[in-house]
């Protein structure tokens, strides 16, 4: 099992601040980082969260996965390693090429 957890359905609301002071009770928490919208700067209501060992990554997926944050219940699991994009680019079609 990996350290780092995939952290969803959070209130738009929530700070990295309130992820760190809720993953804490499980564990040390290396790092915790919420996604954003990069041209409003609005939480997208998911992050990700890096535990400092296998065994306190596991206590916190056991302590917070379906607890109820702010109405909302939180998903907490093992984060999916990131997928290869396949990169935009390409032609734009129609037209002269000069």
């Amino acid at each position: 099992m990996g350290r780092k957890l995939y952290v969803g359905n959070l209130p738009y609301s929530a700070t990295e601040q309130d992820l760190l002071d809720k993953f804490s009770a499980s564990g040390t928490v290396d790092s915790a980082k919420l996604i954003t919208d990069r041209d409003t700067g609005r939480s997208k209501g998911f992050g990700f969260v890096e535990m400092a060992s296998d065994a306190e990554a596991h206590a916190a997926i056991d302590a917070l996965n379906g607890t109820d944050y702010d109405g909302r219940p939180m998903t907490v699991n093992e984060a999916r390693p990131q997928q290869k994009r396949s990169g935009g680019g390409g032609d734009y079609g129609g037209g002269n090429r000069w």
